[in-house]
């Protein structure tokens, strides 16, 4: 007589490999996604409010010399990070760069937004030969490598802050031209669209309540991302000596500078590198995280 009984738990599928991994590796997945986010976002918060208080922190002029040239940092003799080959504060330089980079990183990215979701949102709305025009337009911006326009630009026009800006926002327009049309183009068929006209809204308050609303999120995203692509546009002009002019502190100029001294001092390149390296790095992580948010694939 068979008297062997069967529970539940026995008598249940056990648990595949597979799926035994995924739940194994799932929490530190999405722990580490968690840690890095919080990292950059504390990273872009620390740079804000350097930005906006620099001028209330007890810090020397940027142009003005205060110990001996190419004093180490920690090294007790000047400034807590050292001097720079003519005897000017790198903390205060770095500090006060920050100024730069985020001033043309994000108005060279809302001039690039506006511009380009308008034109994107025409594109999408009016087709035809108005579509047309603007996807010419864009593709003939788009045909010129950015780094030789921007050197062109910056031959002619006076070099500074706001010339970049407007610079770098014609030049990155046609990106978000191209993302908030090919949005709006799929949200045409929806049916919200369908009730709205139905219901006799205009042509400006479809794209404008009903589309734009809806297009904006993958934007949104990429506008982030392009954030620090500018950061390291705007370095790389500034090394290049054709981007903010000195005695203002940029990143770039500073790395340009110390090149010489390499060998000697290289924490003068190391200190500002180290700043755009995590800048760049926190603006991707905090885009990295919207497009995933925004498209429904996981909370980190």
């Amino acid at each position: 007589m068979n008297t062997s009984t069967h529970t539940p738990a026995q008598s249940a599928h056990p648990p595949t490999t597979r799926a035994i991994l995924t739940a194994r590796t799932r929490r530190p997945r999405h722990t580490g996604r968690l840690v890095t986010l919080w990292f950059a976002v504390a990273w872009i918060a620390l740079l804000l409010v350097l930005a906006l208080v620099a001028d209330l922190l007890p810090l020397p002029g940027i142009d003005e010399p205060v110990g001996s040239p190419s004093l180490p940092p920690f090294s007790g003799e000047g400034p807590l990070l050292g001097t720079d080959a003519i005897g000017r504060d790198v903390a205060s330089r770095l500090i006060f760069g920050i100024r730069i980079s985020l001033a043309v990183g994000v108005g060279a990215t809302a001039i690039a937004l506006i511009l380009g979701v308008t034109l994107g949102l025409v594109a999408a709305n009016a087709r035809g030969p108005v579509e047309a025009v603007i996807n010419v337009l864009t593709d003939t911006v788009l045909s010129f490598p950015p780094l030789l326009l921007l050197m062109a630009l910056a031959t002619v026009l006076t070099p500074g802050v706001p010339t970049m800006m407007v610079a770098l926002g014609f030049l990155f327009a046609p990106p978000f031209a191209r993302l908030t049309r090919s949005a709006a183009i799929g949200q045409f068929g929806r049916d919200y669209v369908t009730a709205a006209r139905t219901l006799g809204a205009g042509r400006a308050r479809v794209v404008f309540r009903e589309l734009l609303p809806n297009s904006i999120q993958p934007v949104i995203s990429y506008a982030v991302v392009v954030i620090a692509i500018i950061i390291v546009i705007e370095g790389s002009l500034s090394f290049l000596g054709v981007g903010v002019p000195p005695p203002a502190p940029s990143w770039g100029s500073m790395i340009a500078s110390a090149k010489d001294n390499l060998s000697r001092a290289p924490y003068l390149i190391i200190a500002p590198s180290l700043m755009i390296f995590f800048s760049v790095l926190s603006f991707n992580i905090v885009g990295d995280h919207l497009r995933r948010r925004m498209s429904g694939r996981g909370s980190a």
